[in-house]
């Protein structure tokens, strides 16, 4: 299973994502709401709901990587992906996909991009995933048990939230400002 590590971070993505939006739906209920026009109290038990299930869904493909999990992370991050696109799609005032739980985080071709990856990355390993073991097992047959692994995971799961978050938030901002950094206009 050559892309572990990616699916160990798509697996803890997951986790941290679902978690966040279990406790503050806000954002992802509004941005369903205007992708669907449904009532926006409505969203917010769909959005607990399933906020719920990617975080169990996560934990469970974390704790055994098998094809029917890793197949589940593949179909979430699919869904994920068609979502932020479609939000991207209709140029309406979607501000925020909420992912993390958190305000102002805009839908951005990154993202559409990093869940797509993440996404056949899952597939991959539900491909070519063994029918039984645990993570532990996967990880035993790693370099020094697979600590280098799960950290190098945990730093990609960190850098993909900035991606994601971070990184769309500064580039909103800076186009509200109307801020460019194009270095052609610069003089010696």
């Amino acid at each position: 299973m050559e892309l572990i590590g990616i699916y160990l971070m798509a697996c803890g993505l997951l986790v941290v994502a679902g978690t966040a939006k279990a406790v503050r739906p806000d954002d992802t209920a509004r941005a369903l709401a205007t992708a669907t026009g449904g009532p926006l109290r409505a969203m917010r038990v769909v959005v607990r709901a399933g906020s719920v299930a990617e975080a169990t869904v996560g934990i469970a493909a974390l704790a055994s990587p098998r094809p029917w999990s890793a197949g589940l992370v593949a179909v979430s991050y699919a869904v994920f992906a068609a979502f932020v696109a479609y939000a991207r799609s209709t140029g309406g005032p979607i501000a925020s996909c909420g992912c993390f739980g958190t305000p102002d985080t805009p839908a951005t071709l990154v993202h559409v991009v990093i869940d797509a990856a993440l996404a056949l990355s899952s597939a991959a390993v539900a491909w070519s995933a063994p029918s039984s073991g645990t993570v532990v097992d996967i990880l035993s047959h790693q370099p020094e048990r697979g600590v280098p692994l799960a950290m190098v995971s945990a730093l990609g799961a960190w850098l993909v939230y900035l991606a994601i978050s971070v990184l769309a938030s500064v580039r909103a901002a800076r186009s509200l400002t109307g801020v460019t950094f194009d270095r052609r206009a610069t003089s010696p």
